[in-house]
């Protein structure tokens, strides 16, 4: 006997894979009598398990085809990390948060008979009718793949800033700025988008300083002139971040001057207790395992696609934060998500 998967979730393998039961709580569910688990050739598998892949599964999976979602860490992707969500639409008005949404995305997933794999896929072979995914520990096959890997922002790179991440250290105004109104915010970066967020950002905070390493900013000038009209928009220059810390919440950094090298501790005003910090120094695609595989990606490593989610490669679709688009928020994941699964479904068909 054997078992694999993913935790509550266990195989079950009689003899050389006459018969294998898949376990999940207190289900059991026969899979194939003469077939191994690894051999099965899926509909369709999805990568990642954020709002993108877990919308692509429930679509997938609400139209019946056989659907596997590999998710190498914990579901949610970047949102997992955020304590409140105000911007998705039917979300619960009060108290919703990053784990609450996708637990329940998770259980729809669920509900229509997606199934579920933690592993790491380190090879992809994309090409072909049937894709094929390799980890150290299996290989998966299916006719259609949708990429929903996502991306991750750069970090700003200084001590505490994982600790206080979703609590007053965040990468995205959209998401946040709101939590923010009438208290200081500091952005870190001194590009396009970190001056256009700032901007964004004096809509709600009293003050916004913006802390670059260099003595002028690499922003468009078109946008430097609209940020130094900007009244609420204030600069610190030569500067980077070296530490971040507070008692459970975001109240104090400490800053060095390049230059001189002299270093600055900042506190929260004492009637706030609390101030922000932004990083906007980029954002890094999780493409790096599609390079020489023949996917098309652009010179970030984002990958282009049609409307449709189509990649330039059949079958194989892209949806979420990994592909070039303008706004990359949980609502407009969710929407890619759906998307993809409906075309992987339309390709499929065609294939008949």
């Amino acid at each position: 006997p054997g078992a694999m998967g993913e935790p509550g979730e266990i195989y079950i393998i009689s003899g050389k894979g006459e018969n294998v039961f898949k376990y999940h709580g207190n289900i059991c569910n026969f899979i194939k009598k003469g077939e191994n688990v690894m051999s099965k050739v899926y509909d369709v598998i999805v990568l990642g398990a954020g709002p993108a892949g877990l919308a692509a599964g429930l679509y997938a999976g609400r139209s019946r085809l056989s659907t596997l979602v590999i998710e190498k860490g914990k579901d949610g992707g970047q949102i997992a990390i955020t304590d409140d969500i105000e911007n998705y639409p039917g979300q619960i008005v009060e108290g919703e948060s990053g784990p609450s949404l996708i637990a329940r995305m998770t259980q729809q997933c669920e509900k229509f008979g997606v199934e579920r794999a933690s592993d790491v896929i380190n090879e992809v072979h994309l090409d072909g009718d049937i894709k094929v995914l390799k980890s150290a520990k299996a290989e998966y096959q299916s006719k259609t793949v949708i990429i929903a890997t996502g991306a991750f922002a750069r970090p700003i790179g200084c001590k505490g800033e994982k600790e206080f991440m979703g609590k007053g250290v965040s990468y995205c105004a959209t998401c946040d700025a709101n939590f923010f109104e009438d208290f200081e915010v500091y952005v870190v970066g001194g590009g396009d988008s970190a001056v256009e967020e700032a901007m964004y950002l004096t809509k709600f905070a009293r003050k916004v300083t913006i802390i670059h390493r260099r003595d002028e900013l690499r922003a468009a000038k078109s946008i430097q002139e609209k940020a130094f009209k900007n009244e609420k928009l204030h600069f610190m220059w030569d500067t980077v971040v070296e530490e971040v810390g507070g008692d459970g919440i975001l109240s104090e950094m400490t800053v060095k001057n390049v230059k001189t090298g002299e270093l600055t501790k900042i506190v929260a005003d004492e009637d706030d207790g609390m101030f922000g910090v932004f990083g906007f120094i980029g954002t890094l695609p999780n493409s790096k395992i599609y390079e020489g595989t023949g996917l098309e990606m652009d010179e970030r490593g984002y990958i282009p696609t049609d409307a449709d989610m189509h990649t330039n490669i059949p079958g194989v679709f892209a949806a979420g934060d990994i592909r070039v688009k303008s706004l990359r928020q949980v609502v407009t994941a969710a929407a890619d998500g759906a998307i993809a699964a409906t075309q992987a479904e339309k390709y499929i068909n065609e294939l008949k």
